[in-house]
This record gives structure tokens, C-alpha cells and sequence, in this order.
């Protein structure tokens, strides 16, 4: 009678919620029903196995602040042996319980797409993500998981997006693209603008650890403010990759030109999915309002294929947020009126 009281306190009727989402998991994963065919027996059985879940919900909600919603990662290598990330499911699994601990609940499952090193397609991808999400379910880890890519600029990027070979995120018109890393690849604006006309909308994967970044961060400011978004790795901003890429991440936090926080995770130890103390650096330099944003608000409106138009616009420190405009409204605009 006693552990049936505890547990219907703790779980009963009630439901642990995710953020509100039309593709958010059934929330009776999360749950023992006690009635009146629940006998003890049956209670001590499930209980060591709730309890488990508990302590990661528990654990997960540490990391939350009082606006409330947990943590969405949209950039993330946990699929297993599919690129340089996780190696296998164990190490996948293992992430993903990192993950959950440091309060996300959604990841965007993001392998590279680079033809000739990492030859992913759409199909192959969707299939590892339903089975990292069977398996995360049959280990009870309360973590949700989207099919996604990071993609490399190729000649025919526009052509794969529209064939399905080449993912958006979680089948939105939002794609996250990776530029060459050590050298400025050549018309990257005409590329970005090759993209929007066709009617999707680039997300620029971790801009300050581009190593042509110090020679050419007027390119990465006027692709900024043409309304193309710009993702920065959490890490950067903790000092994981150096001081380099710790001045760029704050440069661009005070220049108002961050959109998104994600973990860019490729493992347990060197690169772990944690966001947690990231958003406490964009809390403490940007506000507590402009933190929500990065890691939760504008995640989510991607998820949810909001236009970009809509999307909520980023501030400057220490200065009020000015409206969305730039290239993706002018193309849209320009389209509408052809």
C-alpha cells in the first residue's frame, strides 16, 4: 500500500511533458499506471527499472532554468559508425544518456554527407535513426531523435536536397551546411543564395572554428545579416577548442550574430553532447532571454518548419533585438512577384 501510494504520487495519472510539439513521443513512455490490478509484486518488479528513468529525468531537470523546457540539440554525431562520430551503439547509448543527464531532450542526428569520405544519403540515414531510437527506447533513455545531416557544398547540393539523397533537418526547409574549414570556399554567397532561391535556408555549422575566419569574418557578418543563421558549438564558448575559437564565439555573441547553441557532439570524452554550461556563458554575457532563444525557442521553430521570417531576432549585447530582415525575405519577396 505504501509503494502504491509513492508511486502514484510520483508517476500515477500524471505525465512528464516534453516541450509541445506535434511529433513529441507519447508521453505514456513516461509513466507507471497504478490501479486497482496493480499488485505489489508487479510494482516491485518495475520499480528498479522507473527509478533508473527517474534519475535521468531527475538529472535532466537540474540543468533547467526556471523559463522552463528542456534543451534541443540540432547538431549532433550520435548515430552510430556511420561517420566520425559515435563508434558503435554502446558509444551512442552512452551519449545519449550524457545527453538526457545534461537536460536534452531532443537531438538532431546530423552525419557528415561528403561524397568520396562519408558517402550518407537520406534513406540510410532515416534507417539508422529509427534504430537508434528503438534502441534508446528498449534502454529506457527518455531521449528523442531526428533524422538530419551535415551537409558539405557540392555542386549538386540543391538537386540531392530534392531528391532526398541529401537531408534537411528533421524535414524542415533548414539545412545545416559545412563550409571547407581551412580556406574560404570560393562563391559561398552564391551558393547561400542558390539555396534560398530554390526555398531552402542554410544554417552555418560552427563559424568561429573556421580557421579563414581571421582573415574573413566580414564575410561571415554579411551572411549574418543577409538572414542566413549561424550555429556556434558550445564548446567553443567553455574554452574546448581552444582560445581561438573562444574569442570568435564571443565575438559574435556581443555582435548579435548568433542563432543557435548546439553540441556538435562526436563521443563521451572529448567531444560529449553537453549544452548545459554553454547556455549558462550565453546567460551571463547575453541574458537569460537571448540564452532560451539559442538553445530552445529557435530549435524549435525549426523543428517545427516555422518561415524564417518568423523566427525570433537576435540582439546585440546589451542592446533590444532588431526585426528578422535580409536575403531570405528579399528571395521569397523576389519569387512571389515573378
Amino acid at each position: 500500500m505504501v509503494a502504491r501510494l509513492i508511486l502514484e504520487l510520483l508517476w500515477g495519472k500524471h505525465r512528464f511533458h516534453h516541450p509541445p510539439t506535434e511529433r513529441s513521443r507519447p508521453s505514456a513512455y513516461y509513466r507507471i499506471d497504478v490501479g486497482p490490478s496493480c499488485t505489489l509484486k508487479a510494482l516491485s518488479e518495475a520499480l528498479p527499472t522507473y527509478l533508473g528513468e527517474w534519475a535521468l529525468l531527475l538529472a535532466a531537470a537540474v540543468g533547467r532554468r526556471t523559463w522552463g523546457g528542456l534543451l534541443i540539440d540540432l547538431h549532433c554525431h550520435m548515430l552510430p559508425g556511420i561517420d566520425d562520430g559515435a563508434a558503435d551503439l554502446a558509444v551512442s547509448l552512452e551519449m545519449a544518456r550524457i545527453a538526457v543527464a545534461d537536460g536534452i531532450s531532443t537531438v538532431v542526428c546530423t552525419p557528415h554527407i561528403l561524397p568520396t569520405v562519408y558517402d550518407n544519403s537520406g534513406p540510410a540515414i532515416r534507417a539508422a535513426v529509427s534504430g537508434l531510437q528503438a534502441a534508446l527506447m528498449q534502454a529506457e533513455i527518455p531521449l528523442r531523435v531526428l533524422p538530419g545531416a551535415d551537409v558539405h557544398i557540392a555542386p549538386d547540393l540543391v538537386e540531392g536536397l530534392r531528391s532526398g539523397r541529401v537531408l534537411c533537418v528533421a524535414d524542415s526547409r533548414y539545412l545545416l551546411l559545412e563550409p571547407l574549414h581551412h580556406v574560404l570556399p570560393p562563391r559561398l554567397q552564391d551558393c547561400v543564395f542558390g539555396l534560398m532561391t530554390a526555398g531552402y535556408l542554410p544554417i552555418l555549422t560552427h563559424p568561429e572554428r573556421l580557421t579563414w575566419i581571421d582573415q574573413h569574418y566580414d564575410v561571415i557578418q554579411q551572411l549574418a545579416r543577409a538572414g542566413m543563421l549561424m550555429q556556434i558549438t558550445g564548446g567553443s564558448l567553455t574554452g574546448r577548442f581552444g582560445k581561438r575559437a573562444l574569442h570568435w564565439s564571443q565575438r559574435m555573441l556581443d555582435d548579435g550574430l548568433v542563432d543557435l547553441l548546439a553540441t556538435d557532439a562526436h563521443d563521451t570524452q572529448a567531444r560529449p553532447p553537453r549544452l548545459s554550461e554553454a547556455r549558462e556563458v550565453v546567460v551571463e554575457r547575453c541574458g537569460d532571454e537571448e540564452a532560451r532563444k539559442m538553445v530552445l525557442a529557435r530549435p524549435q521553430a525549426i523543428l517545427d518548419n516555422l518561415d524564417p521570417s518568423d523566427l525570433l531576432p537576435r540582439a546585440h549585447r546589451g542592446e533590444r533585438p532588431a526585426s528578422r530582415q535580409g536575403l531570405w525575405r528579399w528571395t521569397r519577396d523576389l519569387m512571389r512577384n515573378r
